[in-house]
């Protein structure tokens, strides 16, 4: 039995489409090359697969992250661990600390270099925690978002809003209403955090 699922025809687990894509990297097969040329098919949709998979778990860790503005002061390694350690300040002055995966690994090296690169700016924090032991979790970094100067797409922003109120819309919308915030264009952290300030207010 085979189905079709998002473009990709399925027989017993095989996803097409990857074998097609692969095909498509290998290149033309060269006459008389047939089985170096299915082997080198083959490697590239192993390969391929693998990359899906991790791809599929960043995406789901990116849509699980919690996200905050913040000032990216400093990066360093941490020589207890090897993992890159950022230090961050947000809009309101006080200072966090956060991880990134081991700096030997492909991700954790990814990271850090993107974080060296965006030091001094500000920067969309998205953060997850990673628990270290039975009683204790560590603030990880999944990814960073440069912000430049401190300037924030509006609907970046409400989602960011949106976050902060659990996905409650209407105080979302009135935090940012009260807050006389525009509905397109960009905004600037000091705006928003105006918006987050109406937000907690309203939930004295």
């Amino acid at each position: 039995m085979s189905e079709t699922v998002g473009g990709g025809r399925h027989d017993e687990g095989v996803d097409y489409s990857l074998v097609i894509a692969a095909a498509h990297a290998a290149g033309p097969c060269p006459p008389g090359e047939e089985p170096a040329w299915g082997r080198r098919v083959h490697a590239l949709t192993v390969d391929l697969h693998l990359i899906a998979n991790q791809a599929a778990q960043d995406i789901s860790r990116l849509d699980s992250a919690s996200r905050f503005v913040a000032f990216l002061e400093n990066v360093e390694i941490e020589e207890s661990s090897r993992r890159g350690l950022l230090t961050l300040r947000n809009p309101a002055g006080d200072t966090e600390h956060i991880r990134t995966e081991q700096q030997e690994t492909d991700r954790g090296r990814d990271l850090i270099e993107r974080a060296r690169a965006l030091q001094g700016r500000w920067v969309l924090v998205f953060r997850y925690n990673e628990k270290a032991s039975a009683t204790k979790q560590v603030r990880m970094l999944a990814h960073l978002m440069d912000l430049g100067d401190g300037a924030i797409a509006v609907n970046l922003a409400k989602k960011i809003l949106l976050d902060d109120a659990g996905g409650a819309v209407p105080r979302a919308q009135a935090a940012w209403a009260e807050a006389g915030l525009p509905d397109t264009g960009a905004i600037t952290v000091e705006q928003l955090e105006q918006a987050r300030a109406k937000l907690q207010g309203e939930q004295v």
